[in-house]
């Protein structure tokens, strides 16, 4: 088989497209900053698929001004075929059904959430662009892609769902969710079909009760499903295909409890691997004993400080190692002709992250390289193990110049107590000491907030001269129990107090001037930057809260003026442990509150919220703001009307971070009066 040329691949997904946001010519004495449209831009390349047979190849291809449209390139023949694309809306995501068809949902992404009135519908394509089906319709004005009369079309309701699970991919037929609402409009049940992509024809997995998630097994069937209420996770066990399901776990949802462990997926013979701390203070990956539901004690793999977080690499019949994430994303083989692969591979490409990914079946002719690092965006080559060769596919972002990217080191330092956190330093190209420093706190909080690896959030800061200094503070995920827990009811507290020791960490070490600091973040980044102005006005120059919370009293009662996504289970078992409750730690939220504390808040603070967010709501910002600008001047308040939680419209992210850029310089930065 000849190789695939560099040219074909590039041409189709990025090549034509790679002068849009062309780098500054190093001949320039003092190069302007790379443009905020190169980092903020929706990618040029996403989701890159290989079929089950390895021979096609599948992505998301964009470019600015048009639409993003699904590509398949035949690298047998080195043919490329545009399969979907449309005028009015962009293709959102894909899956290969077999190695002919594929599954597919389209969006607006030059519309917020406020304008959205249509859902993602659902449609199929042969990979050569012919037999084009709609599967599911989309809520509003129905959106139709095929020609032809509407007679005798088979259309599921709008909240009919990709799995996100490879199926088996040896038919025409793959296994979709579809919601089931009571009559509040809240979700009841998540219901399982197995759908005819041709036909549109589906039949309803039995399931043992209300279902919030499914799981497949190796052979692409269901085997596993999950739900959680009351407090409490249940998870249901089939004895094999069309065997009767019974009830292999219960565990508290929100605390954990002795034997609770998450599933990671099933091996070919049948075995399920989970993710526990089986007693320990770190999860590691095990196998679960599905006869007696006991988790067998010795691990299969263990990463040292860390949770065990990733999945499984299958291919039919073989299970060939895991994916993991330490301090950075890593693929660790059981099979050693993938070992071979992963050192071959790592020897062409020095200097980055390499996940390589094989295609389901065995002997596929190439395999797929996604590889990143902390300066570069992800890029894509494949891979052939016969010849060794490897090809280019494309990038996800044109434009950025890794000599010009901050580099990035995870750092750990001591928080007042004692206890160790974890956090992502990164520094300007080129840098040298007391630089202005951006504290940028991740949301959440209960997550795992650091990512090793190119961020345009980190990065934008960096090229305009910033340090830049991520915590993972306790509460976070992904580093053990203790350091979740030592968290729990905790925000404006100890949380706060890890922040604030993380910038004096990085002043005594001489990476930041103390004069010119700036706490920000998103959602809980937003509370903690707004109390970080009020705990520690010593510490901050200026501080930066979009989305973020205000009232914590209002995450629990709300407000007649918006509906709350946050679930009621979450509410009333999760909440109360890990923040607090409402009536016995009423002066603690009082205390911990910026909306309450906001007379203390002096230093210049920009806002930004999304009209329509239903996370953190806009009355979170409009109470605060109220609070504030009675005696703060130096407020600066925007508000998108038709947002979220979070900024999905391009020119929302390209207005919002040239604010930021402008607020920060004149406050920290060149701009600043010192």
């Amino acid at each position: 088989m000849s190789q695939l040329p560099v040219l074909c691949a590039r041409v189709l997904f990025a090549c034509a497209l790679s002068t849009a946001f062309a780098a500054p010519s190093h001949a320039q004495m003092a190069p302007a900053p790379t443009p905020i449209e190169a980092f903020f831009s929706n990618p040029l390349l996403e989701r890159a698929l290989l079929s089950p047979s390895g021979r096609y190849l599948a992505a998301l291809s964009g470019a600015p001004g048009r639409r993003d449209m699904l590509v398949v390139i035949d690298l047998v023949e080195n043919k490329g075929k545009l399969v979907a694309g449309y005028k009015d809306v962009d293709i959102l995501q894909f899956q290969w059904v077999n190695d002919k068809r594929l599954l597919f949902n389209v969006t607006d992404k030059k519309v917020g959430p406020g304008g959205r009135y249509l859902d993602s519908g659902l449609y199929a394509v042969n990979r050569d662009g012919e037999g084009l089906r709609q599967l599911a319709n989309r809520r509003g004005n129905e959106f139709l892609v095929e020609g032809g009369s509407n007679i005798d079309r088979r259309i599921l309701p709008w909240h009919t769902f990709m799995l996100g699970q490879r199926g088996a991919q040896d038919s025409d037929k793959v296994y979709v969710t579809s919601a089931e609402f009571d009559g509040n409009g809240k979700v009841r049940t998540t219901n399982l079909l197995h759908l005819d992509t041709l036909t549109g024809r589906f039949v309803t997995v039995q399931r043992p009760g209300p279902i919030d998630s499914w799981m497949l097994d190796n052979a692409g069937e269901p085997r596993l499903a999950t739900n959680s209420e009351g407090g409490t996770t249940t998870m249901y066990l089939r004895e094999g295909e069309g065997g009767k399901w019974r009830t292999l776990a219960q565990f508290a949802t929100y605390t954990g409890s002795p034997g609770a462990f998450s599933p990671v997926g099933f091996g070919s013979d049948g075995t399920l691997y989970v993710s526990t701390g089986n007693g320990g203070d770190t999860d590691a990956l095990h196998t679960l004993d599905l006869a007696t539901g006991k988790i067998r004690p010795e691990p299969v793999v263990v990463t040292p400080g860390y949770d065990f977080s990733g999945g499984l690499i299958s291919q039919r019949g073989k299970l060939l190692g895991v994916s993991v994430e330490t301090d950075a994303a890593a693929h660790i083989w059981f099979d050693k002709d993938m070992q071979a692969v992963q050192q071959a591979v790592d020897k062409l490409l020095p200097g980055t992250v390499n996940l390589v990914s094989p295609a389901s079946q065995p002997d596929a002719p190439w395999m797929l390289v996604a590889s990143y690092s902390d300066v570069k965006p992800i890029f894509y080559n494949l891979y052939n193990p016969k010849t060794g060769a490897l090809n280019a596919v494309g990038k996800s972002r044109e434009g950025i110049d890794p000599r010009r990217m901050g580099r990035q080191d995870p750092v750990r330092y001591k928080a007042r107590d004692g206890r160790e956190i974890p956090a992502l330093l990164t520094v300007p190209a080129n840098a040298g000491k007391n630089l202005p420093l951006v504290v940028l706190v991740h949301g959440g909080p209960y997550v795992r907030g650091n990512h090793w690896g190119w961020s345009p959030d980190t990065q934008f800061l960096a090229s305009r001269g910033y340090a830049v200094l991520e915590p993972d503070f306790r509460g976070s995920t992904g580093y053990g129990d203790a350091h979740f827990k030592a968290g729990w009811k905790q925000w404006g507290l100890a949380m706060q107090d890890d922040i604030a020791d993380a910038t004096r960490w990085a002043i005594a070490q001489g990476i930041a001037d103390p004069k010119r600091v700036c706490i920000a973040g998103a959602s809980y980044g937003g509370y903690a930057a707004l109390m970080g102005l009020v705990k520690d006005p010593d510490l901050y120059k200026c501080g930066i809260n979009w989305v973020g919370v205000t009232d914590i009293d209002l995450l629990f009662n709300g407000h007649w003026s918006f509906e709350s996504d946050l679930s009621e289970d979450w509410k009333k078992h999760g909440m109360p442990v890990l923040i607090g409750d409402p009536a016995k730690d009423a002066a603690q939220f009082k205390a911990t509150s910026p909306v309450e504390q906001a007379a203390r808040i002096t230093q210049p603070l920009l806002m930004a919220y999304g009209a329509v967010d239903q996370h953190v709501p806009l009355y979170h910002g409009n109470k605060f703001r109220d609070a504030v600008k009675n005696h703060n001047k130096q407020v600066e308040w925007v508000v998108y009307q038709d947002e979220g939680h979070g900024w999905s419209q391009p020119e929302t992210r390209y207005d919002f971070w040239k604010r930021v850029e402008q607020f920060l310089d004149k406050n920290i930065g060149a701009g600043a009066v010192r």
